[in-house]
């Protein structure tokens, strides 16, 4: 067990400005993604960017969340730096869960990002590239959002893994920020697919008719 040195006189120091700025990026990310998103599906901004190419244009915006995710991780990980540790949390038990969660959050967006390929996992469905069906194997059927699920466990287990409170209070706001997102991209997501169905079934009743 770790020694105790002292009793904890501050748990997050709010006077970092390294704090500020992760909970700035934290927030601007899904932000950022969600308009731009909404603005290829509405007037195709990214496709019309990228010479009438769709899927380039996905990848493209793949790229630039992908490089935004690196450095909110960067300021996350400079803001625990500069922030006072807890002895609790310098306890072996807390790394060894850190680990755990670590671990389990890497599965998760690794083995999502698997199954919808970088088209699926980087709203490919707002270029109009839809997948064919619904996934629903691993790591679907244990939750329906495991890109987000699999990033909070990863700031929880480096906030351990610092031993931080700010960490905590960090993954926190991730949550809260992420659980926003979730409200406005999973019923666009659906209309998405539902306006498909709509657009077959209207089809088929056509075709029917003019047999």
């Amino acid at each position: 067990m770790a020694p105790f040195e002292g009793p904890v006189t501050k748990l997050v120091d709010l006077n970092q400005k390294s704090l500020f700025m992760s909970v700035c990026a934290i927030a601007f990310n899904p932000l950022f993604w969600n308009i731009v998103a909404r603005q290829e599906y509405n007037n195709k901004i990214l496709t019309k960017l990228f010479g009438g190419r769709s899927q380039a244009a996905c990848y493209g915006l793949a790229l630039t969340i992908f490089s935004l995710g690196l450095v909110r991780d960067f300021l996350y990980e400079r803001a625990l730096r500069h922030q006072p540790s807890y002895p609790l949390l310098e306890l072996d038990e807390v790394k060894y869960l850190a680990y755990g969660l670590l671990a389990v959050g890497n599965v998760l967006v690794l083995s999502s990002t698997w199954r919808l390929g970088i088209t699926g996992t980087f709203l490919g469905d707002y270029f109009g590239i839809l997948m064919d069906d619904i996934v629903t194997g691993f790591p679907f059927n244990i939750t329906d959002a495991p890109m987000y699920n699999g990033s909070t466990c990863s700031f929880l287990g480096t906030a351990l893994l610092y031993g931080k409170p700010a960490g905590i209070l960090l993954t926190a706001w991730v949550f809260f920020v992420y659980q926003i997102a979730l409200k406005y991209e999973n019923p666009f997501t659906a209309e998405i697919y539902a306006k498909r169905e709509r657009e077959r079934a209207a089809a088929k009743a056509g075709s029917k008719k003019s047999q």
